[in-house]
């Protein structure tokens, strides 16, 4: 079973939890105080960097019926997608850049170029996902009412066919994240009326249209000649932005050591427990600059999840102190290189595909999530470390 008492798996005192509350809070108030114009420009260029590239990969697609220019301008509008979903929308109406107090750039205004309604996703990812992140029956992103992610979750014939759903879901991801805030589950159970549910798909059918509107009608038709060319790199741009931001969102809390929690966790939380459980219920991935930047910088879900209203170009900033944390109070810091970390989920997602009796580990000691009962944080530390010294694919594939 997941983790019934938080402390108890990281065996912490309720001094050192508080203790570990005050040290982040400490960075919090750092990053807080230090924010100024170096951090409003950064913003400002990739806005402008982002408009820049979704312009010229707009023009580019006037010739679009000319392989190269087909290329360089699918990649153009498809790196344009990329920054305004990952670095721009995620972190913008995450409220990172409010402080800022420019209209522009602010969380109660960003409309971003998805199917899903900024004001959906700021319900079901801002508040359901970092309020209740990784619990399982809680968080809606533990599987996203389609895979199973857990032992704890109970297996049914329909979980055979999930590394079909999960593929379906990686390539129209956007249409997962836009129909996620519906809440399909709670229909079911019906603890969500019907007339409800009908006015929030009214809104995500206005934007899906808008959004299939614009890339496969009025900017097709604005090319002409290449109108046909024009749809099939509109399309590739919008599948390639689904895959990479499924990579980067799958990463975050999937691969092994990004550990589940059961609701009893939930009672009488404090402000240090909830940071406590966002540290082990994330993961990060290594990245250079760019590879970061492409992912809004969510390489560092962990100080993501610690400090969401924070800007995302402080994040490798304060994965320094976080790291140094973990180290100091014995915690995991879940990090691998991306193919690791993707290959990680992606096994969980086939292997809970089958039911229990066909698995070798328990709910307690499973590579995807331990708990108290099953082994340590001091125990995933060394397994982890076990892993990295065997290292390489055929370590995961084994696990």
């Amino acid at each position: 079973m997941a983790i019934t008492d938080i402390k108890e798996f990281a065996h912490l005192t309720e001094a050192d939890v508080e203790a570990l509350g005050r040290e982040l809070d400490a960075i919090r108030r750092d990053v807080e105080e230090s924010r100024g114009a170096k951090d409003a420009a950064y913003i400002r260029k990739a806005i402008q960097l982002q408009r820049g590239l979704a312009a010229a990969g707009r023009v580019t697609l006037f010739a679009s019926a000319f392989p190269p220019a087909w290329v360089a301008g699918t990649a153009m509008l498809g790196a344009a997608k990329i920054i305004e979903n990952m670095e721009l929308g995620h972190n913008v109406i995450h409220g990172q850049w409010d402080w800022m107090n420019d209209p522009e750039i602010h969380s109660s205004a960003w409309e971003w170029d998805t199917a899903c309604p900024s004001e959906h996703w700021k319900h079901s990812h801002n508040y359901v996902h970092h309020k209740y992140t990784n619990v399982v029956g809680k968080d809606k992103d533990v599987g996203y009412g389609i895979l199973r992610m857990t032992r704890d979750q109970p297996w049914s014939p329909a979980n055979l066919g999930q590394p079909v759903y999960n593929a379906a879901l990686a390539a129209f991801f956007q249409y997962g994240v836009a129909l996620h805030d519906l809440d399909v589950e709670a229909i079911r159970k019906g603890e969500k009326s019907l007339a409800g549910t009908a006015a929030q798909a009214k809104v995500v059918g206005r934007k899906i249209a808008r959004q299939l509107t614009k890339d496969y009608v009025v900017f097709p038709l604005l090319t002409g000649p290449a109108f046909l060319s024009t749809i099939t790199a509109n399309a590739t741009a919008n599948l390639v932005r689904n895959l990479w931001s499924y990579g980067v969102i799958f990463c975050g809390h999937f691969p092994d050591g990004a550990e589940k929690f059961t609701e009893a966790e939930l009672e009488g939380e404090t402000p240090p427990e909830w940071y406590l459980r966002q540290m082990l219920g994330s993961a990060n991935f290594t990245a250079g600059l760019v590879m970061a930047f492409l992912a809004g910088n969510l390489c560092y879900q962990i100080e993501h999840h610690l400090f969401p209203d924070l800007p995302s170009n402080r994040y490798a900033e304060m994965s320094v102190p976080v790291r140094a944390l973990c180290e100091k109070y014995e915690l995991p810091y879940t990090t691998g290189p991306l193919w690791a970390q993707l290959l990680k989920a992606q096994r969980t997602i086939w292997k809970l595909s089958l039911p229990d009796r066909f698995l070798r580990a328990s709910a307690d000691n499973a590579p995807e999530t331990g708990s108290e009962r099953g082994t340590s944080a001091r125990q995933r530390i060394a397994e982890t470390a076990a892993r990295r010294a065997r290292g390489g694919w055929r370590s995961i594939v084994a696990a």
